[in-house]
């Protein structure tokens, strides 16, 4: 492993898209240990779904969100075919929008709901929307969203490099799920773990994140120093 460090306005900046039932706060706060393991080479940027899960009777309403639902009632299951997508085109505006101000962005961390919305973005990237250019996306916990409004991201290859990270004992997102997704994508590195439903930061892993951002991260660094030799 490479004993470059890296200066903030050198780093890969990263757009961190959280799970269903999560926002930015709580998705930051979830990963912890792996921001620790990658903030040489990382600079992470945190946003919310635009659409707010509403609690249950009773429940703490604690700003939960999600990208997009799977009935018109505003719930959302990874396991339930539906007609219907409610909240997607909003969540697709966020991040344009967020791209736009707060771009460019390098790469795309996401988790479960978020890594599904992730490999959309990379789809529609693919077909031609300009929307949201990133070189890279690490999905964790992935799956195929069952939403026949979404069918058309599945029909063709998508050459987008990523990571693919998931669980043999994930109960939430079943390892045949994840490994569904990953089919459609042709440039792809896997981290398959023992573990279930989480960000897995432990020695085993920390070897894989690292050598995929240090490649991105060299790369960057290359183009960088090239740009600046090329001025008169």
């Amino acid at each position: 492993m490479s004993s470059i460090v890296a200066a903030s306005s050198d780093k890969l900046k990263i757009l961190c898209i959280h799970g269903y039932r999560q926002n930015a706060k709580i998705f930051r706060e979830r990963t912890g240990a792996l921001r620790k393991i990658i903030k040489k080479y990382t600079e992470l940027e945190f946003i919310s779904a635009p659409n707010k899960v509403q609690p249950s009777e009773g429940e703490e309403d604690l700003d939960q969100r999600g990208w997009w639902f799977s009935t018109k009632e505003s719930t959302f299951k990874a396991s339930q075919t539906s007609d219907v997508n409610p909240g997607l085109e909003e969540s697709l505006t966020v991040v344009a929008q967020t791209i736009k101000e707060l771009g460019p962005f390098d790469g795309i961390l996401a988790f479960s709901q978020g890594a599904a919305f992730a490999a959309i973005l990379c789809a529609l990237q693919s077909q031609g929307d300009t929307r949201f250019p990133v070189n890279f996306v690490i999905l964790v916990a992935g799956f195929r969203s069952l939403s026949s409004c979404h069918a058309s991201y599945y029909v063709n290859p998508i050459s987008i490099p990523t990571l693919h990270v998931f669980g043999d004992t994930d109960g939430v997102i079943p390892k045949e799920s994840s490994e569904s997704l990953l089919e459609l994508f042709t440039n792809s590195q896997v981290l398959n773990h023992p573990g279930g439903h989480f960000l897995p930061a432990s020695s085993p892993q920390k070897k894989i994140y690292l050598e995929f951002l240090e490649y991105w991260f060299t790369k960057k660094q290359q183009e960088s120093t090239n740009l600046k030799t090329q001025r008169p």
